[in-house]
């Protein structure tokens, strides 16, 4: 049996408090925005973490409607349910899913998919549109909210300026390597053109995250169970990964003095719908009523990741790798 990941359950537990209202409800009321759902509508949301925006979706159906709630990481699955209460298995069915592009479900069966931030637990985001398309109904919706090139801007800037100080030149190339991974407003445009996805409606907001100090910064959940570990890979393991955090937070607490910290994010969002004439070819033969049964025994599943305890001062701890039994 694999081990419970310790810091998937630690999210959870701060999640809805110090994540949800400084993060994901933030992107969530663009794609929220005059949204409509179909008469007896199917309605599919990736990533929907402990039922944002779910819940709120749900409100906005009527009694026939259903939606089918997928995320990879079971402790925020376990508080949606909660959420959710007596509608969970009825109206509401939550599944643990792995965080790949494929789903597992037949074409042509939703009437809207959502993904608020969802796009970001996947590994082949491109290809993963393409499956948002090929599972949505002719005329149903795609829409999807994430963060866009020039989010984090401020701490790149500060990360580049630490490596090139300290002849990092390796390090330097990964960085700029992990900065190009965010996509711009136009790329995204693309994956949904390529998917034969049409109509679009495209958005971007922009909105700042303050810290009052390089730890506050580090050790807030935003940043620690968001994009920290991939700056930390960046920097490598063991003591050089330490020695350049501490310069960042150096420089940090040197540039901004009692000022606070200001992030920079870019909210986009990418609304679409899907031709008739689109013809997107099925990855699976799955009916929506094998689906259906086989979600409402669902159980909370287990994890197999990183488990990353809180150290006292500011030493950031290395990756480990939990291991089955």
């Amino acid at each position: 049996m694999k081990k419970r990941s310790h810091r998937f359950e630690k999210m959870a537990r701060v999640y809805d408090d110090e994540i949800l209202p400084i993060w994901s409800q933030r992107f969530g009321r663009l794609l929220l925005r005059g949204l409509e759902v179909p008469h007896k509508a199917m309605v599919l949301d990736v990533g929907c973490g402990t039922g944002y925006p779910s819940l709120e979706i749900l409100k906005r159906m009527d009694d026939q409607g259903r939606i089918i709630a997928i995320d990879p990481i079971g402790p925020l699955l376990d508080i949606a349910r909660k959420k959710a209460g007596d509608r969970a298995g009825k109206r509401i069915f939550f599944r643990t899913e792995p965080p790949v592009a494929k789903l597992g479900f037949a074409d042509e069966v939703y009437d809207l998919v959502v993904s608020n931030l969802g796009l970001l637990l996947l590994d082949e985001p491109a290809k993963a549109i393409q499956e948002f398309a090929r599972v949505t109904k002719p005329k149903g919706r795609v829409i999807i909210t994430l963060p866009v090139a020039g989010t984090y801007s401020e701490f790149f800037d500060i990360y580049r300026e630490v490596l090139t100080k300290n002849d990092k030149d390796q390090l330097l190339v990964r960085l700029e390597r992990l900065i190009a991974q965010i996509p711009d407003i136009d790329e995204v445009t693309g994956w949904f053109e390529q998917a034969g996805l049409a109509e679009l409606d495209v958005e971007v907001d922009q909105f700042s995250l303050l810290f009052k100090s390089s730890r506050e910064f580090f050790f807030a959940p935003v940043i620690e169970f968001g994009p920290l570990s991939a700056w930390k890979e960046v920097a490598g393991k063991g003591e050089e990964m330490q020695e350049i955090f501490w310069h960042i937070k150096e420089a940090i607490d040197a540039y901004f003095g009692n000022r606070a910290f200001e992030i920079t994010v870019k909210a986009g969002c990418i609304r679409a719908t899907r031709p008739v004439e689109a013809t997107i070819t099925s990855a699976t033969q799955e009916t929506v009523s094998e689906r259906l049964a086989e979600l409402k025994t669902d159980a909370p599943s287990d994890e197999n990741t990183a488990d990353r305890p809180v150290h006292r001062d500011f030493k950031l701890d290395d990756e480990e790798e939990d291991t089955g039994d």
